[in-house]
């Protein structure tokens, strides 16, 4: 079976190189620059290498034990972090009782000190190399180097939960084959890019010509039987299977797991936005809003002048679009057209570029020469800051919908108008146009059902650079 979810290589290396730094520099504070307590005797650096190797063999044991480049795939460097810590304390721990040990028949005087630096120390270099490692292997991942092919099993909620989080987080290192789902009306309609491959009886051949390293089951419990025989058929073909349990029909962010003396008590709790999550959300918003009106009165000025200059017509452009709970409100943006161009729509309908209910074209004859820079740039959603304000959008959020596109969505679609739309979000910074409306809704809804102030943070962080570079924006 083919060792996915395992580290690259290149990883236990960088963390064996940083363990044995870590009790170098550790020497040198100790021995050179004498911190913490000074000390009235000396031992070269050479006398210290057995220590060194024991250090090394007991972290890397430790991470052995805690199979830590075994289930590399999807731990959260928290997750990591604690494992370094506890790897860490347990190797000083037997460096301690060593050195005891091994005064008991040659008193020579070890620094214990040294021994305790050096395991804060690595716990600081691996907790940082983490954030490098796990930067790299994502971004290899993003670009198809060490992705584990998959079919899904199950195309009903569960499953869709499951595309989603792969299309949120591309550093899981996820590439979706397809899915299969005996349910016609499910397993003969794509999801986006993800192709239906018809019913589970088409799963062995798929497997074989689709060279799949990995089959995610969603089907409910009620099918265990089916499911079992599943798991079998990819233990035979050396397939990796793994089974995501439905909780019936549950979304999995739902799921609260406890215990009561030992008995597994699964809850159901309340996720995303609460009402004291929707006022820190809309504290921010207006923070924001108000700085960027202030702040940007300048370029406002200057992106008017322009476009009064470039061509006539109204500086600002409004349309109706949909809000929270499927509520119209008018959006405003920088004119970035002629005149008319909304009447124009049907004629170019031939040339659109987009799927589902969107509507997009690369090279739009109705962009003006300024339009042009303003879309690329994304400066023309500037003037959303008010609707911000007006608490009609927030800053973070699925895209502002058209009321002719929402007509046209299928009922899993609607989820995405439960909460306000955004001026940038997930679907923005994971693509922009260049996603297909399946994808993109897949996004907005991981992303109504993970929200935190942090997930806000980060797509704020990640809009930056994708209005620099343009990625995707037409």
């Amino acid at each position: 079976m083919k060792r996915r979810h395992h580290a690259p290589w290149w990883v236990f290396v960088s963390d064996s190189v940083l363990i044995v730094a870590s009790m170098i520099l550790a020497y040198w504070m100790r021995y050179t620059l004498r911190w913490f307590r000074d000390v009235d005797y000396d031992h070269p650096l050479s006398a210290y290498v057995p220590f060194i190797l024991f250090f090394l063999g007991s972290m890397l044991l430790a991470f052995q034990i805690d199979q830590v480049y075994q289930n590399w795939r999807g731990r959260s460097w928290l997750d990591q972090v604690y494992s370094i810590i506890n790897a860490a304390a347990k190797s000083i721990v037997i460096l301690f009782a060593l050195t005891f040990f091994l005064d008991i028949f040659q008193p020579l005087q070890y620094s214990r000190a040294l021994f305790l630096q050096a395991g804060l120390i690595v716990i600081v270099l691996l907790s940082i190399a983490r954030i490098l490692q796990n930067a790299v292997v994502g971004w290899l991942r993003t670009r198809g180097i060490g992705v584990a092919r998959v079919i899904i099993v199950g195309a009903g909620e569960v499953g869709r939960t499951v595309m989603r989080t792969i299309v949120a987080r591309p550093e899981f290192g996820y590439q979706i084959v397809g899915f299969v789902d005996d349910n016609p009306q499910k397993g003969e309609s794509d999801i986006g890019r993800f192709k239906a491959l018809g019913a589970l009886n088409n799963l062995p051949q798929l497997i074989e010509e689709a060279s799949v390293d990995e089959v995610i089951v969603t089907l409910p419990w009620m099918y265990h039987r089916k499911i079992m025989a599943i798991v079998r058929e990819c233990q035979r073909r050396e397939v990796g299977a793994r089974i995501v349990p439905d909780l019936f029909q549950m979304s999995l962010s739902q799921v609260d797991v406890d215990d009561l003396g030992g008995l597994p008590l699964i809850g159901v709790r309340e996720v995303g936005f609460r009402k004291s999550n929707l006022m820190i959300k809309r504290a921010l918003d207006v923070t924001v809003a108000v700085t960027g009106l202030l702040l940007g009165a300048p370029l406002w000025i200057l992106i008017a002048l322009v476009i009064k200059i470039d061509s006539p017509g109204p500086i600002f452009f409004r349309q109706t679009r949909v809000g929270a709970r499927g509520k119209l409100f008018e959006i405003y943006k920088f004119r970035s057209m002629h005149e008319g161009a909304e009447e124009e729509v049907d004629k170019l309908r031939n040339q659109n570029e987009a799927d589902g209910p969107l509507f997009k074209i690369h090279h739009d004859p109705r962009l003006t020469r300024v339009g042009k820079i303003l879309r690329r740039s994304s400066l023309d959603e500037l003037p959303q800051l008010w609707n911000i304000l007006r608490g009609e959008m927030s800053l973070v959020g699925p895209r502002p919908a058209l009321p002719c596109e929402v007509e046209s969505y299928l009922e899993w679609h609607k989820r995405r108008l439960e909460v306000r739309p955004g001026l940038t979000g997930l679907w923005q910074v994971s693509g922009r146009s260049e996603l297909t409306f399946g994808e993109g809704v897949l996004l907005d809804i991981y992303y109504i059902e993970n929200w935190s102030v942090w997930l806000d943070l980060k797509i704020i962080l990640r809009t930056a650079p994708q209005l620099l570079l343009g990625n995707g924006a037409y």
